[in-house]
């Protein structure tokens, strides 16, 4: 009897998680591979010893059949709940309004937690950074900065990264998959996250802005099962982003706190200002996600299914599927 395809999934962001979550269950070996020290990639929180602020995606909704039924698991897992702010847009001119009706999601008691709660079934190597794949005898091996050539071998590959980081990746083995990401533009983004030791007399616990550096803040202790001291999450616009990626945080906090005082908040105790050089995708793709099945390479991400939380799960069950399809359901 053969044994299971072993496949390597290359980042532990939702994308790759959804994708090694169902190749397993269907019977395939999957490593899970995440040059951070843990899962979630931009459904990431930063941790301090008396609070906490998730500086990635701030909510997300389900609109999809399957998504909506994956959110319920992890609802009554107890690692996800729903977020109901009060929310406003301000600056500019503005015919949006928040909908109120939608129904807006968090991990609990961290945005982390679903992928963290994914990760419990799977075999996930972290600091972990993948730099080169190499195709030998119908399998492919992996090289790291950490640990140089694994010793295991792969009958599949799936990156579930940043397109840039996908299109180095792929170059020399698959360079018309290269070119696929290479088409995607992936836009850079700041987060600042404020401290503060009593709660912020703001009327709303997120806004949208229109006019400035920011495009959103939001009360991070207004989402359930927070904890610990106020904190609220500043994220810029990408068109300002791009602009500034490689300044120091101290000139992205000069021009991030005048804008919050702008918007009526106060001078804040402390802050923390992180870079994300990949936040989103202008335009995103949708395709889905991308599967070679005679060189046993395939890629999945938001940056392929529309941007958004929901987007970059359903894009790696997608590749799941057409992985699936190529070995035959186990």
């Amino acid at each position: 009897m053969n044994s299971a395809p072993h496949l390597a999934v290359i980042g532990a962001g939702l994308a790759g998680l959804s994708c090694a979550a169902a190749l397993q269950q269907a019977g395939l070996k999957v490593t899970v591979c995440e040059k951070s020290r843990g899962a979630a990639g931009r459904m990431s929180t930063r941790r301090g010893e008396d609070w906490q602020c998730d500086h990635g995606a701030q909510y997300f909704t389900a609109r999809h059949v399957d998504f909506r039924a994956e959110v319920e698991r992890w609802v009554r897992a107890g690692v996800a709940g729903t977020w109901a702010p009060r929310l406003e847009v301000l600056g500019g001119v503005s015919e949006r309004v928040p909908d109120a009706a939608l129904q807006r999601f968090v991990g609990v008691p961290a945005m982390t937690a679903p992928a963290r709660h994914l990760t419990q079934a799977l075999s996930l190597v972290t600091q972990t950074t993948v730099t080169q794949l190499q195709r030998a005898a119908h399998r492919w091996q992996l090289s790291t900065a950490e640990r140089g050539w694994l010793a295991e071998r792969f009958d599949a590959v799936l990156l579930a990264t940043p397109a840039p980081q996908a299109a180095a990746l792929l170059r020399q083995p698959a360079p018309a998959l290269a070119a696929r990401a290479g088409c995607a533009n992936m836009r850079g983004g700041w987060a600042l996250m404020l401290r503060f030791a009593a709660p912020v007399e703001l009327p709303f616990d997120g806004a949208f802005v229109n006019e400035g550096p920011l495009r959103w803040i939001a009360r991070n202790n207004s989402k359930p099962g927070r904890g610990g001291r106020e904190t609220w999450l500043l994220h810029a616009t990408a068109e300002w982003s791009e602009a500034r990626l490689e300044q120091n945080a101290d000139e992205i906090a000069a021009s991030l706190l005048p804008a919050f005082r702008q918007l009526g908040g106060p001078a804040p105790q402390a802050w923390t200002a992180h870079r994300w050089r990949y936040a989103d995708t202008e335009p995103p793709l949708d395709t889905g996600c991308a599967w070679e099945p005679d060189l046993g390479l395939g890629l999945c991400g938001d940056w392929l299914n529309g941007g958004k939380v929901e987007g970059a799960w359903l894009s790696g069950r997608a590749l799941a599927q057409q992985v699936l399809q190529s070995y035959g359901s186990r």
